[in-house]
């Protein structure tokens, strides 16, 4: 009797797709029933808020899972902090937007295979009547020269991200430094949080065009400076270093960075954002020289 309540338990299971592979292992919520359970499951995966508040993860993240059974958590921070996590052996795969502060990291030794998967923009938003009239110039390090100079409200990220990297590059070229001005605003927060705080307070910031879509309709700002060559933001995946630190799931990084750069993701990442902005959030890029990009 107990071998015949076994049998049925077990064909139950089996149509179920529940039933133990083999070596005791069983297929993740979701995953192909092909494809075997990864023997260390769980993933950290360190990116810059704008991938998380643009609402790409939420794409990429699922799709990920149900085909190769990983789990993913991300930590959504600047890329500063990101690349810090990867430096330290805190996470496992970053997807970041920082081309030369990742250069240090892989040249530490701290990630390896550094790989171009998109890109997007920078532009430099504020109140739709441009109070320090910016709009026209063509050139970022200009119309922060006018911000300046008007001593118009300037909000930074001031958290290290690539965003924040990015700004401080213009103030330097601008010759300018703007900390400790009454005119600019550090805020320490993310893209999203920052972008708030500049349409309550009506000023400028600089933003990946991602973010700003997806939030556009609870803004009120507008875009004053766009499409200088300079403010190309370019995204790539680096998986930290199993050799360095024996902790990192090395098949599970390798695995997310595989699948951003397949056909499938490249897709994904192609035809995000088209159906609610009438364009493309990213520009997928795997394959590609940076240097050909925005061209």
């Amino acid at each position: 009797m107990a071998l015949v309540l076994f049998l049925v338990f077990s064909l139950i299971l089996t149509a179920c797709g529940t039933a133990p592979k083999p070596g005791g292992q069983s297929a993740q919520p979701g995953q192909s029933q092909n494809t075997p359970a990864p023997a260390q499951p769980d993933l950290i995966l360190a990116t810059t808020t704008s991938t998380m508040d643009s609402g790409l993860l939420d794409v990429i993240i699922p799709a990920f899972e149900k085909k190769t059974g990983y789990k993913v958590k991300p930590l959504s921070v600047g890329t500063g902090q990101a690349l810090a996590y990867g430096e330290k052996g805190e996470a496992d795969v970053l997807l970041v937007h920082a081309p030369d502060a990742e250069k240090k990291v892989v040249e530490k030794g701290a990630a390896v295979n550094r790989k171009l998967v998109m890109h997007n923009d920078f532009i430099l938003v504020g109140p739709s009547d441009d109070p320090a009239g910016v709009k026209g110039l063509g050139s970022t390090v200009e119309a922060l020269k006018k911000i300046a100079g008007a001593g118009k409200l300037f909000v930074s990220r001031g958290d290290d991200s690539g965003t924040h990297k990015m700004e401080k590059s213009f103030w330097q070229k601008a010759a300018l430094t703007p900390a400790g001005n009454a005119w600019y605003q550090e805020t320490g927060a993310g893209m999203g949080q920052t972008l708030n705080v500049a349409s309550e307070k009506q000023g400028y910031t600089l933003t990946d065009r991602a973010t700003y879509l997806a939030q556009k309709k609870n803004l009120k700002l507008a875009i004053v400076l766009e499409k200088e060559p300079a403010l190309l933001n370019i995204y790539h995946v680096m998986e930290v270093n199993a050799e360095k630190f024996p902790k990192v799931n090395k098949d599970g990084a390798k695995a997310f960075s595989d699948f951003l750069l397949s056909a499938e993701s490249q897709e994904m990442i192609k035809n995000f954002g088209v159906d609610k902005y009438g364009e493309p959030l990213f520009v997928p890029d795997a394959g590609k020289n940076v240097e050909s990009l925005g061209k």
